[in-house]
C-alpha cells in the first residue's frame, strides 16, 4: 500500500508482467489485485535455484492469481517447498488456501499476529527476527521490521545481499503508515535497521525491483524527515486538522490518494505528541486538532 510522493511518477496506471526473473534465485508473479494502493498488484516470489522453491507471499486470493503462479513455476521447472509471509494485510495473506488446495499442506510461516492471522485459518509456524528459512540457492533470514505493520517481517536472501522489502519499501512511492496498527516511530527504526544492512537490491511486495537498495532507504528515511518539517510548518500556518494539513502537504496529489494521506499524517503527529512536539484536543487522532506545543 503507497503513499506516492508529490511531482513523482506514480504506481497509478503502471503495468508490470504477469510473470518475469529478476535474478538467477528470484521469480516475481504478480498477484493479479491491482488498485489504488496496491499499484499493479502484489509481488509474490518463488525464490531459490533448485527444484523446491520457497514462495514469498500469496497475493489476495484471486483465482486469476493461481495460473500465473503456475506459469512461474513452469518458468524455472520447480515446485513449493514451502510458503512464507511478510506479514498479515489481506494482499498478501489471502492466498494460502487457494495455493494449499492446488498444491498440498505447504508449510506456513510468519511472525505471529493473532488480530491478522485470522484472516489466514491454517496453522502457521512462527518466525522471529533472525529466523532463518532455507532452500536449495537460498538463504532467507528474518528481519523483524515493524511500523507499517506490527508483524512484519522484511527478509535478507544472504546469496546476493538483497532484501525483500514487504510493505516497507516500495518499488515506486512511500508506504502508508496506517493510523489504525502503524506506529512511524518504529517505522524509521525499522529503515535504519535495514539501511544498516546495506543491501545491494531490493525486492518490493509492490512495484518494480530497486537496483540500488541503500540509496532507496536514504531517499526513504530523507522523505519521511522532510514530511515531518512540512507537517510542522503547515500547524506553524494555523492549519490545525488533518484534512486541512493534507490540503496543504499533499496539494500536488491527486484527491484519491488524500485518504491515504490523512493516515501517513495521522502517524506523524502521534510521533511528534509522543516526543512532546505537538499536543491535541479529541478522543480520535484523525479527529483531532492538533497544536505545536
Amino acid at each position: 500500500m503507497s503513499d506516492h510522493p508529490a511531482q513523482a511518477v506514480t504506481m497509478i496506471g503502471l503495468e508490470l508482467p504477469d510473470v518475469d526473473l529478476w535474478s538467477e534465485r528470484v521469480v516475481v508473479a504478480l498477484g493479479q489485485n491491482p488498485g489504488l494502493f496496491t499499484g499493479p498488484g502484489t509481488n509474490t516470489y518463488l525464490v531459490g535455484t533448485g527444484p523446491e522453491r520457497i514462495l514469498l507471499d500469496t497475493g489476495q486470493g484471486r483465482p486469476e492469481y493461481l495460473p500465473v503462479l503456475e506459469q512461474a513455476l513452469a518458468r524455472v521447472n520447480c515446485g513449493i517447498q514451502e510458503i512464507v509471509l511478510t506479514h498479515g494485510h489481506v494482499d498478501h495473506i489471502r492466498g494460502v488456501e487457494g495455493i494449499r488446495e492446488r498444491h498440498g499442506p505447504l508449510r506456513v510461516s510468519k511472525f505471529p499476529w493473532p488480530e491478522f492471522d485470522r484472516a489466514c485459518p491454517v496453522e502457521m509456524a512462527p518466525l522471529a527476527d533472525g529466523d532463518v528459512v532455507e532452500c536449495e540457492g537460498a538463504t532467507l533470514r528474518a528481519l523483524h521490521t515493524p511500523g507499517h505493520a506490527a508483524d512484519h517481517l522484511c527478509f535478507m536472501l544472504e546469496e546476493e545481499n538483497s532484501v525483500f522489502s514487504g510493505d516497507n519499501v516500495l518499488g515506486v512511492g512511500t508506504t502508508v503508515i496506517p493510523a489504525e496498527g502503524g506506529d512511524l516511530q518504529e517505522y524509521m527504526a525499522s529503515l535504519e535497521k535495514l539501511l544498516g544492512e546495506s543491501p545491494n537490491r531490493i525486492y518490493p511486495a509492490h512495484g518494480p525491483c530497486i537496483a540500488d537498495g541503500v540509496s532507496k532507504l536514504q531517499e526513504y528515511i530523507a522523505h519521511r524527515e522532510q514530511r515531518e518539517q512540512e507537517i510542522l510548518a503547515a500547524l506553524a500556518d494555523g492549519r490545525h486538522t488533518i484534512p486541512e494539513i493534507v490540503s496543504l502537504v499533499y496539494a500536488a496529489y491527486p484527491e484519491s490518494l488524500h485518504p491515504a494521506a490523512r493516515m501517513s499524517v495521522c502517524s506523524h503527529l502521534l510521533k511528534l505528541r509522543r516526543e512532546g512536539r505537538v499536543e491535541s484536543r479529541g478522543e480520535n487522532a484523525l479527529d483531532a486538532r492538533w497544536h505545536l506545543r
